[in-house]
């Protein structure tokens, strides 16, 4: 998940737009089991019909006929609407809405084909994700794709999860709604999570059960069929990695080229809310070190906390004791108010995700340590509107499916103290967030459930790219990733934030190009180094 997390105005490819859903991509979720086996599912077609491609037809090697009717929306943009199976093991039963788009190659008579992109989340927009970075994403296959976005089930513009009947009674449910810091804030933390599970049943019914990761793969692999691609060549990021592997495990033949960043293991996903939770949480710490190391390098003219006559790590501690023994004034804060222990733990999400923010983020800390944590505090803020815990409950209902709690809500002490022990920087909160609402009698569950294996071969390796101080997808689940795939190359982005984009590198950047046009990885063991370091 992320925080203040970035502005929707942001238009670098990889970089969560708008604070709620910059939150969401940090998970890394559940899962379970799925009936079906690698490609001996057949390739379904959407419920309902398709007329012609409205669109010229595109250049490039011969391919079937394109069945999705889409409408021009933009400068080389083109949107549509497809009907899907809303239970795929009853194809001609009631049907779900998807939001498409497609950016179209910049250089037609060189066009390959179609590469499909997954964000993360879960609950990302892949439609907003291809409408604002689609020049960019162009550029990553050389201008010889087209780019489709689509919004998943449950999601944004495809029948988005709703648990309340009006806006009204949903800012209502979550006023004055905090992470806990008490035994008596807790009790009344899970009665919420409790009632927001039941209404989450009532408003959403039996659709609630049908927005899975599996029913998502169902999905990619029934668009790939209809805008005629033979294979599919495909691009996630963070949780649209867990997307990728599966489809690579139930359809390794007709994967032509796969490019995972930010690498959710799929084991720790699919295992439990509590196993999804900690993994997620793993290597926060981590980088925050690694933050607290480079501000100490940098010195004081780069980063505000250094010199003092202490070091970086020790002004932090003396602030984390102060807030855990009570609020710090944030007399400046939108709204003025003071800062919370949780608040001081959520204001780090953003800024770790990104290491072009840590000089303001040592700013900020540095002022909170002086005594005024009100950029803190207002960054924080963003984490407690409708808005963004509407964001938190999709991505829970999306991994409540692929994989249910083990334990019951009852047992918040030793499973929070547990995702504490993970990490102090984020296991608590991820845990109130992201685990709760599972353990609450969550109302739904999906009978395809897909656990693995994940060890299918497909013909040509797929790339996976590790940033190696990644707080929200670890490198180590990269490299576990390495080892269950029956054909995959890890490339090793030497570098900081959450997926390589966010420190960029020509290296990762050229390799990128080369493997999705050419289809030619790099070669194993490589490292690219960013192209600068924090506090420049």
């Amino acid at each position: 998940m992320s925080t203040t997390m970035s502005s929707p105005s942001r238009a670098r490819c990889g970089r969560t737009r708008g604070a709620a859903v910059a939150l969401t991509i940090a998970l890394t979720a559940l899962t379970g089991a799925c009936s079906d086996a690698s490609d001996r599912t057949s390739s379904a077609s959407p419920g309902g019909t398709s007329a012609p491609d409205t669109v010229a037809a595109a250049d490039g090697p011969a391919r079937a006929a394109e069945r999705i009717t889409w409408k021009s929306c933009g400068e080389r943009l083109d949107c549509a609407t497809v009907p899907v199976p809303l239970d795929w093991n009853d194809p001609t039963g009631a049907t779900i809405a998807l939001a498409l788009i497609r950016h179209r190659a910049s250089r037609r008579d060189q066009r390959i084909g179609t590469i499909f992109a997954d964000p993360g989340g879960p609950g990302d927009t892949g439609v907003g994700f291809v409408r604002n970075g689609g020049d960019e994403l162009d550029a990553w296959g050389d201008g010889r794709f087209d780019w489709i976005g689509w919004d998943p089930r449950g999601t944004y513009a495809s029948t988005p999860v709703n648990c309340f009947r009006s806006e009204t009674d949903e800012a209502e449910f979550w006023k004055g709604a905090t992470i806990p810091s008490t035994a008596a804030e807790a009790d009344a933390y899970v009665r919420r999570t409790e009632d927001l599970a039941r209404r989450c049943g009532e408003v959403m019914g039996p659709v609630l059960s049908h927005i899975s990761t599996t029913d998502t793969v169902r999905d990619l692999d029934a668009l790939r069929d209809l805008v005629g691609e033979e294979q599919i060549t495909y691009v996630g990021l963070s949780y649209g990695t867990v997307i990728g592997q599966m489809y690579a495990n139930l359809f390794p033949q007709r994967v032509r080229a796969m490019m995972l960043d930010g690498v959710v293991d799929p084991v720790a996903y699919t295992g439990s809310a509590e196993t999804r939770v900690a993994n997620g949480s793993s290597s926060t710490d981590e980088v925050f070190d690694q933050f607290l190391t480079t501000c100490e390098a940098a010195g004081p003219e780069r980063c505000a906390l250094a010199g003092h006559g202490e070091t970086p790590r020790q002004r932090v501690a003396r602030l984390f004791e102060q807030a855990q023994q009570g609020p710090i004034h944030a007399p400046n804060a939108s709204p003025p108010g003071e800062l919370v222990f949780s608040d001081l733990q959520v204001s780090s999400f953003a800024p770790l995700r990104d290491p072009n923010l840590w000089p303001e983020y040592a700013r900020q800390l540095n002022a909170a340590v002086e005594g005024d944590a009100s950029a803190l505090s207002t960054a924080a803020q963003q984490s407690r509107t409708p808005a963004f815990r509407a964001e938190v409950t999709k991505s829970s209902a999306i991994s409540c499916l692929d994989g249910p709690a083990t334990k019951p809500i009852t047992d918040w002490s030793s499973v929070i103290g547990d995702l504490t022990t993970t990490s102090t920087m984020a296991g608590a909160v991820q845990g109130w967030w992201l685990w709760a609402p599972c353990a609450s009698n969550w109302p739904a569950r999906s009978d395809d459930r897909y656990t693995g294996p994940w060890d299918a071969r497909t013909n040509v390796p797929i790339l996976l790219i590790g940033t190696r101080y990644d707080p929200n997808t670890s490198y180590q689940n990269a490299v576990n990733a390495q080892r269950l795939l029956g054909n995959a190359v890890l490339l090793t982005h030497q570098g900081y934030g959450h997926l390589s984009t966010q420190d960029p590198s020509r290296c990762v950047e050229a390799a990128r190009v080369r493997y999705l046009v050419d289809l030619v990885p790099p070669a194993e063991g490589t490292v690219c180094p960013a192209d600068q370091q924090p506090f420049p």
